[in-house]
């Protein structure tokens, strides 16, 4: 698998994810994001849209990073999400832990939501 970073705001970073995510490059995903974690990553959208297959492994490499992201006061939204993706998420009953969006920017106006609901003591 091959993970490709944009910025597309100061504090939001999206990773598109291609190919499968599975136990043979899990641990490589997952130290490619801590260390962005590590260095102040609190806002991540997966676009998953040429992600092909995610294996047990894989799912949870992603509930993993959802949980250290949330730790850090950071969050994941998904976006993108199709076939076979949707359904290995739905049969491990993650269709509705995840935050899933049709496209980056509908995720990305997502997290815009959250700041402004934040900042008006919303939340």
């Amino acid at each position: 698998m091959e993970l490709i970073a944009h910025e597309i705001d100061v504090d939001v970073m999206i990773l598109s994810a291609d190919g499968g995510l599975n136990a043979s490059n899990a641990d490589r995903f997952v130290g490619d994001i801590q260390k962005l974690i590590e260095g102040g990553l609190r806002r991540l959208i997966i676009d998953c849209s040429r992600l092909e297959y995610i294996s047990s492994a894989g799912i949870g490499v992603l509930l993993g990073l959802s949980r250290r992201m949330r730790e850090h006061g950071g969050d994941v939204k998904l976006s993108s999400v199709r076939g076979l993706i949707v359904q290995a998420l739905h049969i491990a009953r993650l269709d509705t832990f995840f935050q899933m969006y049709r496209d980056v920017d509908q995720a990305r106006l997502a997290f815009r939501s959250d700041s402004s609901a934040a900042t008006s003591g919303e939340e």
